[in-house]
């Protein structure tokens, strides 16, 4: 893989510049920043969970402020492995307007890569793939089973349905604004936010290969994909910004999470210092310890007096670690680059750093602290009952929509909630494809609704189809 492909700034559709236009001195991924900030899906994400749902506090993380926190990793990342390459000459043919390229398009990933993803977190997106695997086998269309009408493809999509795949479909088809092309953002920037190159029947966890554990892309955008993919010139593998982006994501909620964790009382400070005894050296690298580094600030805050040193300590000792991940994730980059532009790089970039340990430790403690609380399960019970009551409604009034069967009164309303973005895309989607094409597109049509829901408006809709006052 070559830089001069990997950051094409070509778009879905073309651009043409007016002499008015040509004062304009941004480059092209300057502008798909602007492209997302001012989108209805970004400003979303505020009302979206990121671990704890509907929380009144103004602390704890919501969406919006995970993507704005990996956006500014992301580019950090950048900033450091530019340069890296620039000073280290490890490849001729990069430039130092390539390194200010890879900072924008990695600020922009950063914004967008999870805004396909569904109400309620990553539980969203699991009661969402559930409830197609308990319910696709039973819907009949004309009295024929679905799954006999769909493609492999297209069931294979539901059954693993995925917010990394949603996202792109999200913004290069559902801003149905100025064409079917939606936010029309640069190739680059796109193929940087497909984590994973496979389709649906691509997924092999057996592989160890880390492109293969979900998939990135529908059935219904691999053409688009395949354009990505010649555009760029990364031939179906990872582009190598994916890494650097998913690095940043990695950073970002492994230590948000202990931090808000810690303020909602589910990880105490002493917690965090035995875990860290327990790794022994695997906690130290050359200028941190980090069982060290928590004890100093906790020491510091109290000889300054603060009222909770413990708190003065958790979140100074985030600060800095987040500072210490970051250079482990250039050096996981710089020490890999010749694998990764050749496509062969097969992990993330923390495995064989001094990060690994201390990311697999903030992951655990997260898990059995935060995921696997009573709180944690109650909450997500009553989301689920929530996504299941919707998709159930929203399917069985969708089925036979856009065909010759007339709809009940029912079906009709509850069809007419659908935003018209969503509908307008489905209709020129659907425009000369099969029966069954058309059925699959019908179904994406629900999900593309329901990915499109904030936690509020999922939570008030389904208490108002419930005459729940």
């Amino acid at each position: 893989m070559e830089w001069n492909t990997l950051l094409s700034a070509k778009r879905m559709r073309g651009g043409f510049y007016t002499a008015k236009k040509s004062a304009d001195l941004r480059s092209e991924f300057e502008k798909d920043y602007h492209r997302i900030i001012g989108s209805a899906s970004f400003r979303r994400l505020q009302d979206k969970t990121q671990v704890f749902p509907l929380d009144k506090s103004d602390f704890i993380r919501t969406r919006l402020t995970h993507s704005l926190e990996v956006s500014s990793f992301a580019k950090s990342l950048g900033q450091n492995i530019g340069q890296k390459l620039l000073t280290g000459n490890m490849d001729p043919g990069f430039t130092q307007q390539m390194k200010e390229d890879i900072c924008h398009i990695l600020q922009c990933a950063g914004l967008i890569h999870d805004i396909g993803n569904p109400p309620f977190g990553h539980f969203g997106e699991l009661a969402i793939r559930e409830w197609f695997e308990g319910n696709l086998k039973r819907l009949r269309f004309y009295g024929e089973p679905v799954e006999d009408i769909l493609e492999p493809q297209m069931k294979a999509d539901f059954y693993h349905f995925e917010g990394n795949a949603q996202a792109l479909r999200l913004v290069t088809k559902l801003h149905y604004l100025v064409d079917e092309n939606g936010m029309n953002l640069t190739c680059a920037l796109l193929d940087t936010i497909v984590k994973y190159p496979v389709p649906s029947t691509g997924i092999d966890k057996s592989t160890g290969n880390i492109k293969d554990k979900k998939m990135g892309y529908y059935y219904a955008e691999r053409e688009i994909y395949e354009e990505i993919s010649r555009e760029t010139g990364t031939g179906f593998c990872r582009h190598p910004l994916t890494y650097i982006l998913e690095a940043a994501d990695d950073l970002a909620y492994s230590t948000a999470d202990i931090e808000d964790a810690f303020v909602k009382g589910y990880i105490t400070y002493n917690m965090l210092v035995e875990e860290l005894e327990k790794l022994g050296e695997s906690c130290r690298c050359p200028g941190f310890d980090a069982l060290e580094k928590i004890q100093v600030y906790y020491r510091r805050g109290q000889e300054k007096g603060i009222w909770n040193p413990e708190s003065y300590a958790v979140k100074n000792w985030v600060v800095r670690l987040q500072a210490v991940l970051i250079n482990c994730a250039t050096d996981g980059f710089i020490s890999n680059y010749d694998r990764i532009m050749k496509g062969e790089y097969d992990r993330n970039l923390f495995q064989g750093t001094y990060g690994e340990p201390l990311m697999k430790l903030l992951g655990e403690m997260a898990y059995k602290k935060v995921f696997c609380s009573n709180d944690i399960y109650k909450m997500e019970i009553a989301e689920g009952v929530i996504l299941d009551f919707l998709m159930e409604k929203l399917v069985s009034a969708i089925l036979y929509y856009d065909t010759d069967k007339k709809p009940t009164s029912m079906d009709t309303r509850v069809v007419s909630f659908i935003s018209d973005n969503y509908v307008n895309a489905y209709r020129h989607q659907a425009k000369g494809k099969s029966e069954a094409e058309k059925l699959y597109l019908r179904l994406l049509l629900v999900t593309d609704y329901v990915c499109g829901m904030t936690d509020s408006y999922a939570k008030r809709l389904y208490q108002e189809l419930r005459g729940i006052v």
